[in-house]
């Protein structure tokens, strides 16, 4: 059984920075592609980012250079680091096994606010 387990979420003025963390469990983690995505109340679940097994990443033009995904397949943990963050940031933020196996995470919310 697959499981994912975010931390690291919380409550951030505009221009602060948070750290998303992700232990993945059950899963060949370093064969697999993983990513972040957000989610607000009445829309769909986007990417923000994602990194290949090999840890190539990529963004959403969103956060292109405020947001670092990175992954250690040593430890089978996976890492946002989220900089300059805005209020459009807001959301639950999943951690998501991507392929070839997928799966979700619980979510962590993530709200940006004076």
């Amino acid at each position: 059984q697959v499981q994912l387990v975010e931390s690291g979420g919380g409550l951030v003025q505009p221009g602060g920075s948070l750290r998303l963390s992700c232990a993945a469990s059950g899963i060949t983690f370093n064969t697999n592609a993983m990513g972040w995505f957000r989610q607000v109340p009445g829309e769909e679940r986007l990417l923000v980012a994602g990194i290949t097994s090999g840890g190539n990443p990529n963004y959403a033009a969103s956060v292109e250079g405020r947001f670092t995904i990175s992954r250690d397949n040593t430890k089978n943990m996976v890492w946002l680091q989220m900089n300059s963050l805005k209020p459009e940031d807001t959301g639950v933020y999943y951690c998501v096994a991507v392929a070839p196996i997928r799966a979700w995470g619980q979510g962590i919310q993530v709200t940006v606010s004076s």
